[in-house]
This record gives structure tokens, C-alpha cells and sequence, in this order.
């Protein structure tokens, strides 16, 4: 949602083996080690520290990335990202390190010579680093007392990262999943613009996602007649005052919803309890059928959401019906899904289910139009061979084969278009040019929360917050290498491999009494777990870490067992998108008696 505000899209990012001419890397709260798309990602990044990149990682945690390929850590502390990123901003500023050509030609925004009309010229990026309208430059030694990263260490990664040339700023989603994620997005955005490093190989355009060149093409498309659209964080929120909702809350598509949610189909998915915030009052939500009405879930296993549904219907494994794989938004192969056993016992694939409601419905016809699921995956093989790549094989060859890699002569690189020829390839913004201060933004007026430029805004539930006396530990979570968010949880065998457990600095252990290994309760005015802990310097002092994706399991008393992280996470959205805050929590942690 803010990227777009800055580039004009969120549909460009440069392809990882343009990282192997990148002579210098930041990865801002990216862990490949752990994560889905490690895979090419993790052996670019290997090939690049072989070229001589230097690379360092920015995590509340020492991760196994880090491990791997930084040559140094930065602990942070949660929800600071952007007081960093400004501070960094001010030195390459202050010490003339920027690209001022680059910010001329391509940006609006930067100086009070490069601002929109009737727009304030002291509202421009360099008067707020410098603290000419404020009163407050963000120099380092500003952003140490918020963020805990050492000043010296600031100026040093700023300069650095300023002077290598091409680097990239890489940037994790878990630190955008904050009360104000959307200005660490943009403030990434920003950095990669001061130093020119937008649209070149080796560069990175911050704020932008990760992006891979290979897709197939799908046998079908079709337009939703339902309009009103809105943020999915907000679907509890639609559940009890829907009809109350405005485009202040991201209803789009229409002035107002006729009826709250009613009916559910959670398909394939843990949403509709584990994974989303505030276990306990979305609980509670559905526990009273008086708001929604009808639940139907179709899953493999009896998840956690599986227990809420009023009918339940036995999904099917890849195993059991034919598909085309394709990679987690990145990485440049696809992979073919061969059925190899008829559906076991009444498992039923839902593209069937759908076809039967369809038929009840009167329009199977238009919904089917008369073709199965291998139907489908064969004319996707086939457009994809005559409309995207003439060398990708037949259907049999790609069945008989498993996989095809798509191949380039050279790597993607992220708005190279605009930055080679911008008059003929403007920025999908509203001035054509990247716009480091949004008027449309600006227009929102609510400039405390939602800023035109990016800007540091202290969080609720952070580490200025006075709340903290009370619960003095910011907590937040990550993907754990044993699931796929919450898929696997239920496999014992991975509980070996790797424990769900808490991890707790030492620091924070030994005043609380607290040795690795013992059990404690974790808690917060939304609920309480019980979780073992893991005593290790690898987690920043007055940090609290949880893998996310454990399946929410109360005893009698509702007192969560199993370290479900989200009956201690907020509903609370973020300021812009609306959207998920799940990493920032003030908690309390002591030993649990039993």
C-alpha cells in the first residue's frame, strides 16, 4: 500500500542475480536462511559474498542469515527501523554524500526547490532530516536513544552504504508489520534515492518487494461484479461493525456495506483463528453465532480454524490432483503437481465442491465451462508455450520432466526503464517522477500518522511508550524454518528438529529469575501463553521472540499451551494500509509455577 505512493507500483523489484554485481548489501530484517523464497535467493547472496559484497544484516535477532553470510549484525530494537533509516538520511546529507543529479532529475520531494505547488517548501525530505521545520535534526546521536544502534555504527553503515557503489538495501516485510510499517517502507525508498541506487544493476529500489521473471499464464480470467473491497486485517472488524465502515477504514468499491459479515468460507487456510491478532476477541467473535452465522472451513487436518466451522469439508493433497507449482512469488521455475492417487476416503478437491454449488446454483456451465482440473493445467501449458516462452515444454515433457527453469540473458533491474529514459518511461505517479513527498498524501491530512515523506513516528506499543512500565518487553515473532507459517505445526517429529520455544536475552532472564529451558507465561491485557524459554544473547536486550504459527491450544481456562503468539498480538491497524501490526506487543514474562 505505501509503495506505491513513492514509485507509482508495487509491480517492480530487480531479480536476486542482479545481486552478484552489488558490492555492497544491507539486509534490513531479511532472514533467506529461514524463510520460503531462501531458494535461489540464498545461493546469490553466497556468490556475491564471494565477489567481495560486504553484507550486513539489521534483526532484533543474531538469525541464522546473519549467521551465514553477514560480516556484521546490527541489533535494533522493534518499531525504531525508520529513526535509523532518518539518521542514516542526515548523515549522507549532512556529509554531501548524496546524489543530487539522481534527486534532481528523478525525484520530487528531496529540497525545497523540488516541491509540488501550494505545498509548504520546509515540508520537503532535507528540511525534516535537517530539523529546520521541527526544530529537531535527526542526527545519530537522536536516533540512538531511540533505536539502541550505537551513533558511530549509524554514520559508519550510512557512509558506507552512500559511498559503495551499487548497493542494495534489502528490505524485510516483518519490520513493515508494525503500528507504522508503512514509513519503514518508504524510508527505504528514500535511502535508496538519496544514494542514487534506483534502476541500476547492482542497486536495489527499497520499498519495493522481490521479483521474479517466471509465471505461467492461467487458462481463465474473470471480473468480480462485488465491487466493495476491504483490507483482509480488517475482516473481524467487518464481522461486528461493518456496515459502519468508511474509506477511512479501507472500504473501497462503495460508500457503505449493506449487511456485517455473515458467512465465511475459510479454505485451505488458519486465518480464521490462529493467524490473526488477538486470538481471544476473535475468538469470542465466533463464538457468538449471532454475528456470523455460517462457517465453512475445508482443510486437511483439525486446525484451530477447523474448529469453528459449522461444516467441514476434508480437502485433498497435492497428491491428489493435478496443479502447476510455482514459487512464492519469486524464483525463476515452475514446477509440475502430478496427481498419483484418486482422492482418499470423502476428500473431495474444491474446485469440484465449487463446481457442485455451481450446479445448484444454475450456472455450472459458465463456472466449469466444461473442463477439469488436468483440462485447465493443460491449456495453461499451452498458452504459456505460445504466449510467454516458446522453448517451455508440452504438456507430456513437463509432466514426464517435473520442472522447467525459465532463462535470461541478463538480470531485472527494478525501474531501469524509467531511470534509462524517463520521458518515455515516466513513473506511474501523479508527477511522473518518484515522489519522495506525496501529495496525495499530503492531501489525506492526517499528517501525524500518515506523513507525505517518510518519517519516524513513535509507535504504540514500542519502546517510548509509556505502557512499557507495565509490560516491559517488546515481543515480536518470525517464520520459523519447522513451518510454513502454521503448516506442519501439528508433525511431532519437527518438534525435535526445532522446539517452539521464546527466546529471552540473558539480560532480561536474570532479572526476572528466569534459567534457559524453564517454562514461563508470557502476557499482556489481550491474553497469556505458556512456552519454554531459550535464555541466548542472540536477541536483543528488551526484546521477546516468538515463532509464529504455533496452533493456538487453551486448556479449561483458556490459558493458551502450545506458545501461540497471536493471543498476545493487537487488532489495532496500521495507520495507511490497515493492515498487520502482528510485531508490535508490550508483554510481561515470568516463571510459570504450574
Amino acid at each position: 500500500m505505501a509503495t506505491p505512493y513513492t514509485y507509482g507500483t508495487n509491480n517492480s523489484g530487480s531479480s536476486f542475480d542482479s545481486l552478484l554485481h552489488s558490492k555492497y548489501i544491507i539486509l534490513w530484517g531479511q532472514n533467506p536462511s529461514e524463510m520460503i523464497f531462501s531458494t535461489p535467493y540464498r545461493e546469490y547472496l553466497m556468490h556475491a559474498k564471494k565477489n567481495g559484497a560486504k553484507i550486513v544484516v539489521i534483526d532484533p535477532r543474531y538469525t541464522d542469515t546473519a549467521i551465514a553470510f553477514a560480516d556484521e549484525w546490527i541489533p535494533i530494537l522493534p518499531t525504531t527501523d525508520t529513526a535509523m533509516m532518518d539518521a542514516m538520511g542526515y548523515v549522507i546529507i549532512t556529509e554531501k554524500l548524496h546524489d543530487q543529479a539522481f534527486l534532481d532529475k528523478y525525484c520530487l520531494g528531496f529540497d525545497k526547490d523540488h516541491m509540488p505547488d501550494d505545498v509548504p517548501k520546509n515540508e520537503s525530505v532535507q528540511s525534516y532530516l535537517l530539523g529546520e521545520k521541527d526544530g529537531t535534526p535527526k542526527t545519530p546521536e537522536w536516533a540512538e536513544k531511540i533505536c539502541g544502534v550505537p551513533a558511530n555504527k549509524i554514520r559508519e553503515i550510512a557512509r558506507d552504504y552512500a559511498k559503495t557503489k551499487p548497493a542494495a538495501l534489502i528490505q524485510g516485510w516483518a519490520a513493515q508489520r508494525q503500528a507504522f510499517g508503512e514509513q519503514y517502507m518508504r524510508a527505504g525508498a528514500q535511502l535508496a534515492c538519496l544514494t542514487g541506487n534506483v534502476g541500476k544493476l547492482g542497486g536495489w529500489a527499497a520499498g519495493t518487494g522481490y521479483w521474479s521473471r517466471s509465471e505461467i499464464v492461467y487458462p481463465f480470467s474473470f471480473e468480480n461484479p462485488v465491487k466493495a473491497s476491504i483490507p483482509c486485517f480488517l475482516w473481524t472488524k467487518a464481522v461486528e461493525n461493518g456496515t459502519e465502515m468508511t474509506a477511512a477504514d479501507g472500504l473501497q468499491g462503495t460508500d457503505k456495506l449493506t449487511s456485517n459479515i455473515k458467512m465465511i468460507f475459510n479454505m485451505a487456510g488458519n486465518m480464521l483463528i490462529n493467524q490473526h491478532a488477538d486470538i481471544n476477541k476473535t475468538r469470542k467473535l465466533l463464538e457468538d453465532e449471532s454475528k456470523v452465522e455460517f462457517i465453512v472451513v475445508s482443510d486437511l487436518f483439525m486446525t484451530p480454524s477447523s474448529k469453528y466451522a459449522d461444516i467441514l469439508l476434508p480437502g485433498t493433497t497435492f497428491f491428489e490432483r493435478y496443479d502447476i507449482g510455482v514459487p512464492w512469488c519469486f524464483g525463476d521455475y515452475v514446477i509440475f503437481g502430478d496427481k498419483t492417487i484418486d482422492p482418499l476416503y470423502e476428500c473431495r478437491n474444491e474446485y469440484d465442491v465449487f463446481a457442485d454449488i455451481a450446479d445448484k446454483l444454475g450456472i455450472k456451465d459458465k463456472f466449469t465451462e466444461g473442463k477439469s482440473i488436468l483440462d485447465l493445467v493443460k491449456e495453461s501449458v499451452e498458452r504459456t508455450k505460445k504466449e510467454l516462452d516458446p522453448n517451455f515444454p508440452t504438456f507430456e515433457e513437463f509432466r514426464q520432466k517435473g520442472v522447467y527453469h525459465f532463462t535470461y540473458d541478463e538480470p531485472l533491474v527494478g525501474f531501469k526503464k524509467q531511470i534509462d529514459d524517463p520521458e518515455n518511461n515516466p513513473f506511474e505517479t501523479p508527477s511522473g517522477k518518484i515522489e519522495l513527498f506525496s501529495k496525495a498524501l499530503w492531501d489525506m491530512d492526517q499528517h501525524d500518522e500518515i506523513p507525505a515523506i517518510a518519517k519516524y513516528i513513535s509507535s504504540w506499543e514500542g519502546p517510548e511508550d509509556p505502557l512499557i512500565k507495565k509490560y516491559p518487553l517488546q515481543l515480536i515473532s518470525w517464520h520459523y524454518k519447522r513451518r510454513c507459517h502454521s503448516t506442519y505445526d501439528n508433525q511431532e517429529w519437527l518438534e525435535e528438529a526445532a522446539k517452539q520455544e521464546m527466546w529471552m536475552n540473558p539480560k532480561d532472564a536474570e532479572k526476572r529469575g528466569i534459567k534457559n529451558g524453564d517454562l514461563v507465561k508470557v502476557y499482556n491485557d489481550r491474553g497469556a501463553l505458556i512456552i519454554d524459554v531459550k535464555v541466548t544473547p542472540r536477541i536483543t536486550p528488551g526484546v521477546a521472540g516468538i515463532p509464529q504459527g504455533a496452533w493456538y491450544t487453551p486448556d479449561k481456562n483458556g490459558l493458551d499451551q502450545r506458545g501461540s503468539v497471536n493471543v498476545l498480538t493487537s487488532q489495532k491497524p496500521t495507520a495507511l494500509a490497515k493492515a498487520n501490526p502482528q510485531l508490535t506487543n508490550l508483554v510481561e514474562v515470568k516463571k510459570h509455577r504450574g
